[in-house]
């Protein structure tokens, strides 16, 4: 079993694919030739025969540092021994055909003597493939449809299923090593030029990098978490991936472990957002143009999730031959949830549509006849129970969360209507959002409690009610918000983090216990920057950002008394909250007149009470 946390990793991609490469400079997960692809490499959640590539010193190193350069995915992680300093540079090249992982060791001081092992494991670990020396040096690896080329001019040797190497690197020397994939009925792929796969990586990073807006003192940290999410797109669709891994636990040795490598509309809006805010309208145009192809179709069969052409069949299954993250099964792939009803999904639909539309994107044909669809449909279900926001696989309830979307729903539809120039077909809109508002107030808040709760019946505190303000259902400065803010604090703060709910209360059918949704803990900054506590946002902010591992990275959760990440890795919902948290709290700490502006979306005047 790998003795790295989550943390210990760093991302590398193509806007194809990810991998994740640890402090040791072994490569523990990479699926090829997609996101959602089966794993070559799958050490991550099991042991390293189950798959990895280390590259390392033969000596253990005395001190390893990492950086990405020159804000782009590029990683160099140094190795400094007894006997000199070492360079590794991991990456892909852009991606034009097969998908090619390149490393470089570069001697940086003294003589090194350096290792390799490669453990190819097709299927997630399980399927040992044929591997051949191949001419020129390097090897082949094939097992039934897929092959590996792997090739280098140091000598590599088979040995117990498992291909290793030794090799010493002077200081200004450079010894390369290449792997690409293909398909094994195909010529294997091309050899490449890895000093020109260097050269055409970073200028694509520093090309796209470049574009990002300032935000004020966060620029640098802003640009970081766009990095991350840009390598969590793929690129022929415009799909972006909630995470590059499956069954990272959210509790270390429990169940809670899910597949992220597929894309939630929940994220569609806030993911909008921070492109837009960033500069990024083109990718802000594939994301939303990816929504409405995804949900083309009958509105009653529009899911929570599809993988990320748009795929729309998401079995879950378990390995059983993993062990799981530090012993925390059963290993996932496929995502059950998919198939079930979260009525927010179509809030976030509109939102979307709405802050496109704003921010001056080009609406699509078939947007407007879509989203008509959708509201005629969820004009019949917003008073049915869901499974709400965080997927609970316990029985349904009447969310609060998900009756307050599907008011944003309506409400951003008005404004839709009210932007294009045509008010007078809001009439029956108006209608359903006012029934959906007073029903939520009726039910949803408890006087006891001075707050909204979880679930209408329900005396649950539950972390996605700080979304009510940012959404303008309510102003923040309604006693009830208000009220609501401060039972968050009280309950649902943890050494300063935010849990998104109790889970000791059972409502998710699943035993007790995880870390802290970063997520969530940014909204509650966002909503201190609403109320004017500025001070106190900023502080939360920079707790938030001091969580990051050495290079910039958030996992979906953080355990706060065991200091540590948890949850699949890196997460996009992490991400994009940090940047528009960090828009956010740039603009409040701006001009008087742009205090007012901040949060997540637009924010009319509530709907009176």
């Amino acid at each position: 079993m790998s003795n790295l946390r989550i943390e210990d990793y760093a991302l590398i991609g193509d806007c194809g694919t990810a991998a994740l490469v640890g402090r040791d400079g072994s490569i523990d997960w990479l699926c090829l030739p997609r996101f959602d692809s089966p794993a070559c490499f799958a050490a991550l959640l099991g042991r390293p025969e189950h798959g990895r590539w280390l590259i390392a010193p033969v000596a253990p190193p005395v001190r390893v540092t990492r950086r990405y350069i020159n804000a782009s995915l590029v990683l160099a992680t140094t190795f400094e021994t007894a006997e000199g300093a070492v360079e590794l540079v991991d990456f892909f090249r852009p991606r034009h055909g097969a998908p090619h992982l390149v490393r470089l060791v570069r001697g940086l001081r003294g003589r090194v003597s350096m290792r390799v092992e490669l453990i190819l494991r097709f299927d997630y670990g399980y399927r040992v493939p044929w591997v051949e020396r191949l001419a020129e040096g390097g090897i082949s690896a094939i097992a039934g449809p897929e092959r590996v080329v792997v090739r280098t001019p140091v000598a590599l040797a088979g040995e117990d299923l498992t291909t290793v190497g030794t090799f010493d690197v002077a200081a200004g020397e450079t010894v390369p090593f290449t792997l690409g994939y293909g398909a094994s009925h195909q010529p294997p792929p091309r050899p490449i030029d890895a000093e020109h796969a260097l050269d055409m990586a970073l200028a694509f990073w520093r090309q796209w990098s470049r574009q990002c807006m300032p935000a004020g003192p966060w620029s640098d940290t802003v640009k970081s978490s766009l990095v991350v999410l840009k390598g969590l797109t793929y690129a022929p669709t415009g799909g972006i991936v909630a995470a590059p891994t499956t069954s990272l636990p959210e509790q270390l040795g429990g169940p809670r472990n899910w597949d992220y490598r597929y894309c939630w509309l929940r994220d569609a809006t806030l993911t909008l957002l921070a492109l837009m805010h960033a500069g990024y309208s083109g990718e802000a145009r594939a994301w939303r143009d990816w929504l409405f192809r995804a949900v083309a179709g009958s509105p009653d069969q529009i899911q929570i999730m599809y993988a990320i052409a748009g795929e729309r069949h998401l079995a879950e299954w378990e390995i059983p031959w993993l062990p799981g993250y530090e012993d925390s099964r059963p290993v996932r792939v496929g995502n059950a949830a998919s198939d079930q009803t979260q009525l927010d999904i179509y809030g976030e639909l509109l939102d979307a549509f709405y802050h496109a539309l704003l921010n001056g994107l080009p609406p699509t044909a078939r947007g407007e006849p879509i989203l008509r669809a959708v509201l005629d449909h969820l004009a019949q279900v917003w008073n049915e129970p869901d499974e709400g926001i965080w997927e609970v696989r316990g029985p349904p309830q009447h969310f609060t969360h998900s009756k307050v979307m599907a008011w944003v729903a309506f409400d951003r539809a008005i404004k839709i209507a009210e932007l294009i120039g045509r008010p007078q077909e809001t009439g029956s809109w108006r209608v359903i959002r006012d029934r959906i508002h007073a029903d939520v107030c009726a039910n949803a808040y408890d006087p006891e409690l001075g707050s909204f709760v979880q679930a209408y019946g329900s005396r649950a505190i539950d972390a996605a009610l700080l979304q009510m303000a940012l959404v303008g259902f309510l102003p923040v400065s309604d006693p009830r918000i208000v009220g609501t803010i401060r039972a968050i604090e009280r309950h649902l703060v943890v050494d300063g983090l935010v849990l998104r709910y109790d889970t000791g209360r059972g409502v998710d059918g699943l035993p007790p216990g995880e870390g802290a949704f970063l997520a969530c803990s940014f909204w509650l900054a966002d909503n201190y920057v609403l109320q004017g506590r500025i001070a106190e946002a900023r502080e939360l902010f920079e707790h938030l950002l001091s969580l990051r591992n050495d290079v910039g990275l958030l996992a979906e959760e953080y355990d706060p008394r065991g200091k540590r990440q948890l949850g699949n890795f890196p997460q996009a919902f992490s991400h994009v909250a940090l940047v528009n948290t960090a828009f956010n709290l740039t603009r409040s700490e701006g001009p008087a007149g742009q205090r007012a502006r901040s949060g997540r979306r637009y924010r009319s005047a509530p709907q009176p009470v």
